[in-house]
């Protein structure tokens, strides 16, 4: 099969699975030891073709296609120059492993043959979406070996041989992390659990607070009236869950995936000490990006 077509079925596959949402996550497959094809900047999965692909240089950093290259071709790239072996890379913002991306990997149970399978899972030390920082921290993980990694406030970013190693990897990492999860009981909506407590929700995770700001406000009836009223696009309704309203259907799915991420994230790391919430200034920031940028990208094509 087309190695381009592989990139756009694995992406359609994530989405399917809801380890990604809207344009959140890239997937890229290398052509050769200085190429690889990676998922535009901003298209939905869903409308993304193999011609759409961006053909990468990692050398030079010019790019072959209609659409720019994701924002985070750099982690990519990091990935193939640590692991010659390596054909196939997946980003996602999948809800487990970005909750553990807060706390670290000591408390994720596994076997030893999960561990091996995984290839080595590191955390990588937070920087901003698509930076330097963020690609030179992702990229010191690869270089120790590990082909799992979690970027701290984001999400997880997988090295495979294959297609199917690298999806393997991802969904054996999404496994391990929700098996170790305590935050509340996996019967119940963490949006629900969440509510009971009463409080505002504050963005711990990149796309919260890209998406919705830098919290979820509390209001104990007639959410759409306060949504509307306030030009919000989530509030918690207390002891009933997280109520959302998107621009269409495919943007308010992709806020009910984030605010179910985001609750689990939350009652995760209520069990640490540690302040975990994204400072102002960079939840002010990516919030700024993105409701100038980003959000307009997906109706592109």
């Amino acid at each position: 099969m087309d190695v381009r077509q592989n990139v756009v079925d694995t992406g359609l596959y994530l989405l399917e699975k809801k380890l990604v949402a809207r344009t959140w996550g890239n997937v890229s497959a290398r052509t050769d030891e200085t190429h690889f094809y990676i998922t535009p900047s901003g298209l939905s999965y869903t409308k993304t073709t193999p011609e759409d692909l961006a053909l990468y240089d990692m050398e030079t950093g010019d790019y072959e296609g209609p659409f720019k290259p994701s924002s985070e071709k750099g982690i990519h790239a990091a990935a193939y120059k640590a692991f010659p072996d390596v054909q196939f890379v997946i980003h996602t913002h999948q809800t487990f492993a970005s909750a553990f991306s807060l706390t670290g990997v000591d408390d994720i149970v596994m076997t030893k043959e999960e561990e091996e399978k995984l290839g080595g899972l590191e955390v990588a030390e937070y920087g901003l979406p698509s930076t330097k920082k963020l690609k030179n921290a992702v990229a010191v993980c690869f270089n120790n070996g590990a082909h799992c990694v979690l970027m701290k406030h984001h999400g997880a970013v997988v090295a495979g041989k294959s297609m199917e190693d690298a999806i393997e990897r991802i969904e054996l990492l999404e496994e391990v992390c929700k098996r170790s999860y305590e935050g509340h009981k996996l019967g119940e909506k963490a949006t629900i659990a969440y509510s009971r407590l009463g409080i505002p929700l504050r963005a711990q995770l990149d796309d919260m607070a890209q998406m919705i700001g830098p919290k979820i406000d509390v209001v104990d009836k007639n959410p759409k009236n306060y949504l509307i009223r306030n030009n919000k696009n989530a509030v918690i309704v207390k002891d009933k869950g997280i109520c959302v309203l998107g621009q269409d259907k495919e943007d308010t799915e992709a806020l009910r995936i984030l605010v179910e991420k985001a609750a689990v994230s939350a009652l995760h790391t209520m069990q640490y000490d540690e302040k975990m919430t994204l400072s102002r200034f960079d939840t002010a920031l990516m919030r700024f990006i993105y409701v100038q940028k980003y959000s307009k990208k997906k109706e592109a094509k």
